[in-house]
């Protein structure tokens, strides 16, 4: 039920293929996703026409290579669950994708089950009124 979005620049399908594997492993070893629940939104960024801008802060030396991975899930996850999560994440984009784990930007947005449409314009998971 995790919505993903994944921006890197310059990355060619193969590269974001290898991102969205990452986040989705790392979503069902962590907080127990199920392994076909599976809905990324996948861009690359030509630094051109579309780019991303990055910084050092916190002193972390970001470069070019950044990736924004924003998740956006139902509530309910531990401190402890999400720490593990991010550093999941981290692991995985240097394995899979070659990404530094300084360059790996991740943000949860968290909302309600009523929150979620999943098809068939109904709430699967809001409890009835």
């Amino acid at each position: 039920m995790p919505f993903v979005r994944i921006d890197a620049l310059r990355a060619d399908g193969a590269r974001l293929d290898a991102l969205s594997r990452a986040v989705h492993d790392a979503l069902t070893e962590t907080i127990g996703i199920p392994p076909e629940d599976r809905f990324h939104v996948l861009v690359g960024h030509d630094g051109v026409n579309s780019t991303l801008r990055h910084g050092n802060y916190l002193g972390i030396d970001r470069d070019d290579g950044i990736v924004y991975i924003a998740i956006t899930l139902r509530a309910g996850r531990t401190p402890d669950r999400k720490r593990a999560l991010y550093r999941r994440i981290a692991e995985l984009a240097e394995e899979y994708a070659g990404t530094e784990p300084r360059n790996v930007f991740v943000t949860l947005t968290e909302n309600a089950s009523v929150d979620w449409s999943l098809g068939n314009g109904a709430a699967q998971y809001a409890l009835p009124d």
